[in-house]
């Protein structure tokens, strides 16, 4: 029953990766069609987060309430009718409502599947099921990129709603592994991380609160590349559409390949360090995209982007309950995922403002502003453990 559990869970890893890349790819067609300005991606970007933050603050209560499974279930429901909803949006009040259930829907899993791992499993597992996260993120815009071909982004948002759908009735189904496993029971503290702890508490810890800068800074970086890397490839680089969306695959297939990486290393490397090899990486992907080279090597330093920083993240996770307590992980990921949620909530939508005013040039300095940010916070992090 374990074994069925974990892969139902390397599988709802693919369906948390699914929403979260689409809109960036589909954006530059969705725009010109709906006769909507550049920036106006921050107001759906802003809404989709806030509902991700609010559903992170309280994902340690509705975890004891309903149990990992059961916030498993409902949030790729969730995901599932919001993906099909955008296919049908005529306006932007339209796209905006679409991204409320969205955002809502991924605070929640994200919060619970990565403690439950964080707690359960060794850190192999949180990087290869990051990896299969990177397999949703991958999918969403290649598929984009098929659809945008025919001429329709759409079609696009239906042909993800369905992979979508077949995984939510896939967590919906399988509800009872997971008390049969003996690990999610609403009523179990310790299995879903132990005490609910106040964030004013948490926050007066100097510790979580440098560990929500890294967390801020890494998911800061890795949403600013997704939402705006096919609309920086079209406007500075002059891509089509199509290719810009079938070019920012390669950023995500980064992701999935930096976590694979990482989970064949973590046997033999501590999480510390490849939090610290993958941050060096992500510097010479920056400098890359800096440089004034063709635009092949710009598609190379979007890969680069995201295989160095694709292991930040889960390995950062994995440390929470080594570095805070079991006991009081769950509250404290909550908090970390909320900042983490503010940086996508606000990196997006800050950049849409500064392309629209001064052009989309600035994407490679505005990665770096972040990424000195997430090295900061690690860098206290881990120092203040020892």
């Amino acid at each position: 029953m374990a074994t069925l559990l974990l892969a139902v869970i390397y599988i709802a890893f693919i369906g948390l990766g699914i929403p979260d890349s689409l809109f960036g790819a589909a954006w530059p067609a969705i725009y010109t069609e709906l006769s909507l300005p550049l920036s106006a991606a921050n107001f759906v970007t802003v809404l989709t987060s806030a509902g991700t933050i609010l559903s992170s603050l309280l994902s340690a209560r509705l975890i004891r309430r309903l149990g990992t499974g059961g916030v498993t279930a409902l949030s790729t429901v969730l995901t599932a009718v919001a993906l099909f909803a955008f296919s049908f949006s005529q306006n932007l009040v339209w796209l905006c409502a679409c991204g409320i259930p969205l955002g809502l829907g991924a605070g929640c899993i994200d919060t619970a599947l990565n403690n439950y791992v964080a707690l359960h499993y060794r850190a192999t597992h949180m990087n290869f099921l990051h990896c299969f996260y990177g397999v949703g993120v991958s999918l969403s815009p290649f598929l984009m990129s098929l659809a945008l071909s025919a001429g329709s982004w759409r079609s696009g948002y239906r042909g993800v709603g369905w992979f979508q759908a077949a995984i939510a009735v896939l967590t919906v189904v399988t509800l009872p592994v997971w008390s049969r496993a003996g690990h999610t029971s609403p009523g179990e503290a310790v299995s879903d991380g132990g005490q609910t702890v106040g964030f004013g508490a948490l926050l007066r810890d100097a510790r979580v609160r440098v560990s929500c800068l890294a967390f801020f800074g890494s998911c800061s970086m890795e949403y600013a590349c997704g939402s705006w890397g096919s609309t920086y490839l079209v406007q500075h680089r002059g891509l089509g559409a199509d290719m810009a969306a079938r070019t920012i695959t390669l950023y995500y297939l980064g992701i999935t390949a930096g976590r694979f990486a990482a989970g064949l290393l973590s046997a033999r490397w501590p999480g510390r360090r490849l939090v610290r090899v993958g941050q060096g990486i992500v510097l010479a992907a920056i400098v890359l995209l800096l440089a004034p080279l063709p635009t092949a090597c710009a598609g190379l330093g979007l890969f680069l982007v995201g295989f160095g920083n694709g292991p930040v993240f889960p390995n950062l996770l994995h440390l929470t309950p080594q570095l805070f307590g079991s006991e009081r992980s769950q509250s404290v990921m909550g908090l970390q995922m909320a900042a983490s949620y503010a940086g996508i909530l606000l990196s997006p939508a800050l950049f849409g403002i500064l392309a629209q005013n001064f052009g989309t040039g600035l994407f490679g300095p505005y990665l770096l502003v972040f990424y000195a940010l997430m090295v900061a916070g690690t860098a206290c992090t881990l120092r203040r453990r020892r």
